[in-house]
């Protein structure tokens, strides 16, 4: 369809109005001639004298409207750290959320933050979350995606009165990238979750005209001007000693399999007050949260593990790309996702700004190979990412990747080229567009493949609309990354009207219709996914959503049906009771990659249930289950029943202190995982952890067979331990 030249340039204007709008005078905190003690209690002089703002409104479940307890935020400075403190009212403080917990598990307390773009250019920030315990979490975020795993050293402390809660935060300038200039300019949203009626606020309040996403919120960002802030050159040093011993079971008797030390080194240098050089030898260590189970069998792809090693966890969000994960059908999740790295032996990261709109990341890794792969094709693979935004017109930008993976007989080279447009205030475009070149060994000719990208999102208070289409060629191919599926062509479409009710009982409706069709490329058949989801916000924070699915899926150059329905729910029934619970039933496929047999048309039930108890501000448990099933349509008959049962108990015994244990029971394989954990972590980087983990297994050993046979008892086949210390040196 041909737009209009009218309609277009009434676009454009539209644009050229909302930059021409005047800008919101700054805040301007004061300077604090004395540092204020951070212990939670607003008793000191500084927070007399400061600036202060109020004023929260509220975005969730709807906008605009007074939060059920006034908030009041006050700012200030000194040569060495910015300050907040929060006072967050609350009628009835009995009901207030909270824990002592460990870092970044606080989401479902009560708790505040502050959004924090640090050059005001609309392109990343930072989210720092306080419980009123004072526990923290912390995140960075791009236009993009949100890195959850992203840690800063900072601190806070947070107390329950009766009149609500106070917080108190003290934020190192060393901490933080920002310009060097006489006067900074950044911007901030302070934020106030109240989780007893699922109520989420801020100052400056959200305008509903903006869509919901991370490229609005760094938009909205309210302006500060700090004056005469002090860069002081980073140096930071990370030295760590790690000791692991582990056994497996052999000929019915634990035997050493690994019982080794490492000592690794990280250091960070600021080149320039807005470039960052990182270097690591032996960096991180893996294993000190165990993933959770997942279903194993059955799957068209591989399971998505989460990055959970430091090093390569910060920074990470700089390497996504607009227009990747665009719906629920995209199979180009990441680009680079660097749990793919799995023996690191060092490392080197710089990240930072170029001029005012020049952003640079870039990532290497030297990963060592295990013995039966280097024989082959050298010793190491070698990880190298190279990232540059351009941003324009604040929160778009222009952006270009390459991300490569080098081994002697073996290569895979990735180049891509990225944007984001905002066109109005309520409506962004993403893109994307790659080419990969993959050599699978010396003699192989190399493969090109491609992949295109492209999303059309708009939402306001009232509507969302979503509309994206991936082409990606059979040949594409990104070793560094998570790509679920290759071969296709796609379009989907999605609107979501939201209905606002003034009933206590039925507070807000979202009503979501998707469509999606797929090509598979190598039968040239499609398939089609829709999907009607209904979404209901009842009284407090409960939650539930039922959806009913028409689809099919192409597997093997067969078509098969999968369509079904879901129901879900969560809720955080009191102040110790929070759960989760989901049934789905639909057709699906048992994927056979067997040439000399067949996929065959079957149906599955899945069950997914999370309880989490806390009968104490320090102790907390957690009971999960997952379980799913095949039964095959032809007979009925059942090939596979697949159920893991998984508890977990951690014993907080301050903000840097905690216990916890962990037992697992996977029934297929009949195997108990059992894991115990202490952890002191004082900052980010100063920590101690020491675990031990076994795993066992429904056998014993029969001495007179020479083998092991099924047994009604447990009998342990593999174990391990961990310490591991290190200290954050800030120079």
């Amino acid at each position: 369809m041909t737009v209009p030249w009218r309609l277009t340039a009434a676009a454009f204007l539209i644009v050229i109005l909302q930059s021409c709008l005047p800008a919101a005078e700054p805040l301007r905190p004061k300077r604090a001639s004395r540092a204020p003690v951070i212990d939670g209690v607003l008793d000191d002089a500084v927070w007399q004298e400061a600036l202060s703002v109020t004023g929260f409104r509220t975005y969730a479940p709807d906008y605009g409207k007074p939060m059920m307890g006034d908030s009041k935020v006050y700012l200030a400075y000194d040569d060495d750290n910015l300050y907040f403190a929060f006072r967050c009212y609350d009628s009835d403080p009995g009901k207030i959320k909270t824990s002592i917990a460990n870092r970044d598990n606080i989401e479902r307390d009560d708790w505040i933050c502050i959004n924090f773009d640090t050059f005001f250019d609309h392109q990343a920030g930072y989210g720092l979350y306080v419980n009123p315990f004072g526990i923290q979490g912390d995140t960075r975020f791009t236009t993009v995606n949100e890195d959850i795993g992203f840690d800063l050293v900072w601190y806070s402390a947070g107390r329950i009165d009766s009149a609500g809660y106070t917080v108190e935060v003290r934020l190192p300038l060393g901490s933080l990238r920002f310009a060097d200039k006489d006067t900074v300019m950044m911007g901030v949203i302070f934020e106030r979750s109240i989780s007893r009626n699922a109520e989420r606020g801020t100052f400056p309040p959200l305008d509903p005209a903006y869509n919901e996403s991370y490229a609005s919120w760094l938009k909205q960002m309210y302006p500060i001007a700090y004056a005469g802030l002090k860069h002081r050159t980073l140096l930071e040093l990370l030295p760590a000693l790690t000791y692991s011993r582990k056994d497996d079971i052999e000929g019915g008797s634990m035997r050493s399999t690994e019982d080794k030390s490492e000592l690794s080194f990280t250091g960070k240098y600021g080149i320039t007050a807005d470039l960052i050089l990182d270097g690591t030898y032996r960096p991180d260590f893996s294993q000190v949260e165990s993933d959770a189970g997942q279903v194993d069998v059955n799957l068209r792809y591989n399971p998505f593990y989460s990055e959970k090693r430091p090093f390569f966890q910060e920074g990470r969000e700089s390497f996504q790309l607009a227009g990747t994960g665009i719906s629920d059908l995209d199979p180009v999740q990441l680009v680079v996702h660097t749990r793919t790295i799995v023996s690191p032996v060092a490392g080197a990261k710089l990240a930072g700004k170029i001029g005012e709109e020049g952003t640079l990341a870039a990532l290497y890794a030297a990963d060592e190979l295990p013995p039966e792969l280097s024989a082959a094709g050298g010793k190491y693979n070698h990880f190298a990412v190279l990232r540059y935004k351009q941003a324009f017109g604040k929160d778009s930008y222009l952006g270009g990747l390459y991300a490569g993976v080098e081994q002697t007989a073996h290569h895979n080279r990735l180049g891509a080229l990225d944007g984001q447009i905002r066109l109005t205030s309520s409506s962004l475009v993403e893109y994307n567009a790659m080419i990969s070149r993959t050599k699978a060994d010396g003699a192989s000719p190399e493969e090109t493949g491609h992949t295109l990208g492209l999303r059309y999102s708009y939402g306001t208070r009232e509507i969302d609309y979503d509309m994206s289409f991936r082409d990606i060629a059979e040949n594409f191919q990104a070793d560094m990354g998570y790509i679920t599926r290759t071969g296709i062509l796609e379009g989907t479409a999605l609107v979501r009207p939201k209905i606002y009710l003034s009933s206590d009982i039925l507070r807000r409706i979202d009503v979501v219709l998707f469509t999606g069709q797929t090509k598979d490329r190598p039968s040239g058949l499609w398939e089609t996914y829709n999907y009607l989801s209904v979404l209901h916000y009842l009284w407090g924070s409960f939650v539930v959503r039922g959806s009913y699915y028409y689809s099919t899926e192409i597997f093997r150059g067969e078509r098969f049906r999968t369509d079904g329905f879901r129901v879900a729910s969560q809720d955080q029934w009191t102040k110790e009771l929070f759960a989760t619970a989901s049934y789905s039933r639909a057709k699906a496929v048992y994927y056979e990659y067997d040439p000399a047999k067949s996929p065959y048309q079957g149906t599955s039930n899945n069950v997914a249930l999370s309880v989490i108890y806390q009968p104490a501000d320090k102790l907390s448990g957690q009971f999960s289950f997952i379980y799913s099933n095949f039964r095959r349509d032809r007979d009925w008959e059942g090939i596979y029943d697949y159920p893991i049962t998984r508890f977990r108990c951690t014993y907080q015994m301050n903000q840097y202190l905690f216990l916890r244990g962990i037992l697992q029971y996977n029934n297929r394989y009949k195997q108990l995982l059992s894991d115990g954990l202490v952890s002191f972590t004082y900052i980010p980087g100063t920590v101690v952890y020491g675990g031990y983990g076994s795993l066992y297994q429904k056998i014993a050993w029969d001495e007179n067979k020479g083998n092991y046979v099924e047994n009604p008892g447990f009998l342990e086949i593999k174990r391990g331990f961990f310490f591991k210390t290190s200290y954050l040196w800030r120079l």
